[in-house]
């Protein structure tokens, strides 16, 4: 058995989270990056904003390192979810590059910093915030593989499109009758479950 590097084995299923949940936006119009496909409103764009106010608190702000990047959504006075989606004076190219710059700006704090380096959460109750950044890394991976599932169900309401990456589907092949017949007995099973029960 060989030795792994813990830091590295982190970063890798961080940056595999971060690059699918890109990946969704990629090909589509404005409006399908941001249009709501839930009763709650998700919607790709959303995520990927969310994601960065993520990144710079936890694996910023928690162990004293601030970025110097203004989110406003996160601000006092800021309406409730106003990090779950975009205005439409926050081009995709900007919300794309502040996620990147959250990327650096995190993976400088895990390069920095032992695994076993307390930091505290600012906005945790104060007797329960310090953290590791093990635990912290751990949390914004959770966190960020999370909003890519939600990602590729919102992709695939849009168009179909489905996959971790371009490439790696890793869905059965088969053809659109196969799939219309595969959920159509889905739904057989279903009700018939439901008439069962």
């Amino acid at each position: 058995m060989t030795a792994t590097d813990p830091k590295a084995d982190l970063h890798f299923y961080l940056q595999s989270a971060r690059d699918a949940l890109l990946w969704k936006l990629e090909g589509l119009s404005e409006y399908d990056i941001r249009r709501p496909l839930t009763p709650t409103g998700t919607n790709l764009l959303g995520l990927v904003k969310h994601v960065t106010g993520v990144e710079l608190g936890y694996l910023g702000e928690t162990f004293g390192r601030p970025s110097g990047k203004l989110l406003p959504w996160l601000g006092d006075g800021a309406e409730p979810n106003a990090d779950m989606w975009a205005t439409a004076d926050e081009p995709r190219e900007h919300i794309v590059g502040l996620y990147r710059e959250a990327w650096a700006h995190a993976d400088a704090t895990i390069d920095a910093l032992d695994l076993d380096t307390i930091g505290k959460v600012p906005w945790w109750p104060s007797d329960k915030n310090e953290v590791t950044l093990h635990h912290a890394v751990v949390r914004v991976i959770a966190d960020t593989h999370r909003h890519a599932g939600h990602a590729d169900i919102v992709r695939e309401f849009i168009d179909g499109a489905v996959g971790m990456n371009e490439g790696n589907d890793s869905m059965p092949r088969g053809d659109s009758a196969w799939w219309q017949n595969y959920r159509s007995r889905l739904e057989r099973v279903a009700r018939q479950a439901s008439d069962e029960a």
